[in-house]
């Protein structure tokens, strides 16, 4: 009863520190609800933006092996993994059938030359016979096509038994480049058919040279216009943390495709200095360069407010005054605008609409409305949604904990 009670009083102090650990933590307890910042300072920092695409890494070559004939598997010399040198022997076919019918050819060839010997006699001693008018015409015609007949029979012989040679030949399978054995569906003594029938052949083996990797992309049709053939481009595997490689475009596809409902185009990457932990069949992030500038002025993104097509900022002049300025945008990124006019190093600006930025400007907007004397006077067209703090009229390029920018800002647009 003792050890009971001592468990369930370990179990309720537990508990209670639990709900007192919770109780401290909330903001309102450790003094206010957490804030984000509220302004930053103009400061010079390179930027550059670029468009991500997903892809999937292939070897440059794979070969699907099946034999030409039909068989059966009497030697398999190698598995998954291998590493095989260019001309050694994959696999072999039992070759006694054929063996058998070689030396059944060979009886026949030899047979056939047999025979066109003695025509060719016949032919001879018929041809001095018919010369001295000993034999009729028809005798010395007959003898000369048996000759022919014979020379055709050696000629249909020697065709025959060099189809057999041929395949005996391919009895005998090898590697045609250095590569590494991917699969092998089959073990040895497995009967297999040929790549000349119907069904395309028993696939043996798949081999590939993973010492020339590529990567096989979908890129989007809005971004494809920034790829040029012979661009470098940066990749990152998934699977490897830590790995980037370098690659170069090879293939842009001429036509589009539809791929999970996008429409783009195939693109082939060559991945260069291939890092001996990348296999095929992983996924590759490829980073593609679009625009760039060094050391130029910036803002965050929720620095810049657009109202009419034009954009501005606010500039701290005080403790609490704030100044609207019109300025310039260039180059962006996902996080940082460049600021082309407008601003100066250091300067402080303002990441969300200053207090009472919306009760002046609705004031202004009411005045512009009514007009001189009180009279009617066409409303501010082209809004363009709502800005912090329900200020209508106002809109930010990015809130502070909005999505990130799709594209670059670019000046003038």
């Amino acid at each position: 009863m003792r050890i009971v009670l001592t468990m369930v009083l370990i179990a309720a102090l537990g508990a209670g520190g639990y709900f007192v650990w919770r109780y401290a933590s909330r903001p309102e307890v450790n003094g206010g609800a957490e804030r984000h910042p509220t302004s930053a300072v103009v400061e010079a920092r390179d930027i550059s933006f670029a468009v991500t695409v997903a892809g999937e890494i292939a070897p440059a070559e794979q070969v699907s092996v099946r034999p030409e004939i039909n068989g059966r598997i009497s030697s398999l010399n190698v598995d998954i993994g291998d590493r095989v040198k260019k001309a050694s022997v994959l696999f072999a076919l039992d070759d006694k059938e054929l063996q058998q019918e070689k030396s059944s050819r060979l009886v026949e060839v030899d047979r056939a030359k047999l025979q066109l010997e003695q025509s060719r006699r016949n032919f001879n001693r018929n041809r001095q016979m018919h010369q001295q008018q000993l034999i009729s015409e028809e005798l010395y015609e007959s003898s000369r096509t048996e000759l022919e007949l014979s020379s055709n029979t050696l000629q249909r012989t020697q065709r025959d038994l060099g189809l057999v040679d041929e395949r005996l030949t391919k009895t005998i399978i090898a590697a045609p480049f250095d590569c590494t054995v991917l699969v092998r569906p089959v073990s040895m003594g497995q009967a297999v058919a040929g790549s000349g029938g119907m069904s395309g052949g028993t696939e043996v083996l798949v081999i590939a040279d993973l010492n020339k990797l590529i990567i096989n992309a979908h890129v989007n049709q809005a971004d494809v216009t920034r790829l040029k053939h012979r661009m470098e481009v940066e990749v990152a595997v998934e699977a490897v943390p830590g790995c980037k490689v370098n690659g170069v475009v090879e293939r842009i596809a001429p036509q589009a495709t539809i791929r999970n409902s996008i429409k783009g185009f195939a693109t082939r990457i060559a991945i260069r200095d291939i890092d001996p932990r990348i296999q095929p069949g992983m996924t590759a992030n490829i980073t593609i360069p679009v625009a760039s500038a060094e050391g130029v002025l910036s803002v965050p993104l929720a620095a810049v407010f657009t109202e009419l097509g034009e954009r501005y900022v606010f500039v701290k002049k005080g403790e609490t005054e704030w100044e609207r300025r019109p300025v310039q945008i260039g180059l962006s990124d996902y996080f940082y605008a460049e600021v082309a006019s407008g601003l100066k190093e250091g300067e402080v600006v303002a990441l969300e609409q200053p207090p009472g930025e919306a009760g002046v400007r609705q004031d202004k907007a009411l005045a512009e409305k009514a007009g001189p004397g009180g009279g009617p006077k066409t409303a501010l067209a082209g809004r363009e949604g709502q800005g912090t703090g329900g200020s209508r009229g106002i809109t930010r390029t990015n809130g502070v904990s909005g999505a990130p920018a799709t594209k670059p800002l670019r000046s003038g647009s």
